[in-house]
């Protein structure tokens, strides 16, 4: 393939799936395109943990060298933004248009385009996230343990939170928030009780910070617990809304299936969805794909591409 606009494959997303994707394609000498719209799901974490021999690494970091390792094999990247795919009209492949007005066309298409967080309302949340306001204790729980921890509530699931949080601090409190008590089932109470999380009722209406560190949460006025009651807290959990980036697979006509945590494709164990050709890896997935889940998504969708290429490359050879 000698035209610039045309590829083997063109992977949209630039992130740890994609370019795990991208890296098996290019020690395979598939000519391939990774784009790139610059979105990482992770940038408000100064650290990714959890990840064997890049515990601690930050995000940044990590794809700067997965962009070093796919261009050593000839993977072009670009940075720029897929606003639309169409299939070609003989079914062979697809034409991908990019923001920048160019259009690529490729045999094969891996959407690993994450998903972005939409966090609660609360005022002055965003601003910690990543930092002293967090999501995941598998993620960030050793960084913030022992400390005083309150988890916000978003929905009656948030307990399951709560209790696993306590794996890291003896000190919990749950603020429900939104969500009305009665809603918490006697199981859901009794477990917390066991765990010694406190159970906090009362809209939160916005986050405390004291020289540049999170201190508490100040509850709204005519709550249960008191107007404007001020409760300690050093770090505070708060479960983003995921929303898929879903747009392409969409457009495609990918069959889909919803879950609890939004629309995600129906995939094979190696990602392809029920669309000949297009694939999806990473949290364009699923909604628990961690960095080291998505980079072994994207490596199997990346070997599994390499073999259906190479074996429909072989049955039209023997048609001919």
């Amino acid at each position: 393939m000698t035209d610039k606009n045309t590829y083997e494959v063109v992977v949209v997303g630039g992130g740890a799936a994609g370019l795990s994707a991208a890296l098996v394609l290019g020690r395979a000498r598939r000519r391939t395109l990774v784009v790139d719209a610059g979105e990482p799901r992770n940038a408000p974490s100064a650290h990714m943990q959890g990840y064997l021999s890049r515990d601690g690494m930050p995000p940044a970091e990590f794809l700067a060298v997965g962009r070093e390792e796919i261009a050593r094999y000839g993977v072009d990247l670009v940075r720029d933004r897929v606003v639309g795919a169409s299939r070609e009209e003989d079914g062979t492949g697809f034409a991908v248009v990019l923001a920048g007005g160019r259009t690529v066309r490729a045999r094969q298409l891996v959407v690993a385009t994450g998903l972005k967080d939409e966090l609660p309302p609360v005022p002055g949340l965003a601003a910690r996230f990543g930092r002293d306001v967090v999501h995941c204790p598998y993620c960030h729980g050793w960084e913030v343990r022992d400390l005083a921890t309150g988890v916000l509530a978003t929905s009656p699931l948030s307990v399951h939170q709560a209790l696993m949080v306590t794996q890291w601090s003896k000190d919990v409190r749950l603020f429900l928030h939104q969500v009305p008590r009665s809603e918490l089932t006697g199981d859901d109470l009794r477990r917390l009780a066991a765990a010694g999380v406190a159970v906090v009722p009362g809209e939160v209406a916005e986050v405390v910070v004291a020289e540049d560190r999170l201190t508490g949460v100040r509850l709204a006025g005519g709550t249960p617990s008191g107007g404007g009651t001020v409760h300690d807290c050093e770090v505070l959990y708060a479960a983003p809304r995921a929303v898929p980036r879903s747009e392409l697979l969409l457009q495609l006509g990918a069959e889909m299936r919803e879950t609890p945590f939004g629309g995600y494709p129906v995939i094979d164990e190696r990602g392809l969805t029920s669309v000949p050709g297009l694939w999806a890896a990473g949290n364009a997935s699923g909604f628990a794909e961690q960095v080291v889940n998505a980079v072994s998504r994207g490596y199997r969708a990346g070997a599994a591409i390499n073999g259906e290429l190479l074996f429909a490359d072989l049955d039209a050879a023997v048609r001919v």
